[in-house]
């Protein structure tokens, strides 16, 4: 079963990790992870810049270091940096020490407040050591852009159910890069039909 939404209970299990916002102005945080990447980052950028919106990027440092001209792009735009580990590294499957040097490298690289564990998955121990430092960003609406098993008319479909607050995850990977073509404007479309407008993240 796909959830979009994770339950409410998660802001009770995890009251340190940030799900959603709590704001009365219409209002969504969209994110993208995984980028910058040259094959989707642009068009990502241009049609943020169409709708005069901001997002938070949450980036891999290595692709970060392949692609810095791309990188100053997202910065210079004015949109919001988040840490996404050095190397995409899967928290559960890593030992603890190799997940936090990761973590730390980026810092070192490109310093912010922002953080969210690659496939959403995150140690508590882990959790309590960044957390004290940074705030880690989860999610309110998870688009499975990333799941081509999940149908487009699906995604447009859940993205109806979106509410003032929400963080929204988007990826700016190139495996989906078609598909983001097609998704995104449609997606962007009904956010503003919906009344909404993205800003970025900010501690």
């Amino acid at each position: 079963m796909k959830l979009f939404k994770p339950p409410r209970l998660t802001n009770w299990v995890f009251p340190k990790l940030r799900w959603r916002f709590s704001i009365s102005e219409p209002t969504v945080f969209i994110t993208f992870d995984d980028g910058p990447n040259p094959e989707i980052t642009p068009f990502v950028l241009d049609l943020l810049k169409e709708y005069h919106w901001k997002a938070t990027f949450f980036c891999v440092g290595q692709n970060i270091t392949k692609h810095p001209e791309l990188f100053q792009r997202i910065i210079a735009e004015g949109h919001a940096i988040g840490n996404h580990t050095m190397k995409h590294l899967n928290s559960i499957k890593t030992e603890n020490g190799t997940y936090l040097d990761s973590f730390r490298e980026f810092e070192q690289m490109h310093p912010t407040k922002l953080f969210r564990p690659p496939y959403g998955r995150i140690k508590p121990s882990i959790a309590r050591e960044i957390g004290k430092t940074h705030q880690i960003i989860m999610w309110s609406w998870l688009s499975y852009d990333y799941d081509l098993s999940v149908s487009t008319e699906r995604i447009l479909s859940e993205a109806k159910r979106i509410k003032k607050g929400n963080i929204l995850v988007l990826h700016d990977n190139p495996k989906i890069t078609e598909r983001q073509k097609q998704l995104l404007p449609q997606l962007f479309q009904l956010l503003k039909e919906k009344g909404f407008e993205s800003k970025v993240i900010s501690v």
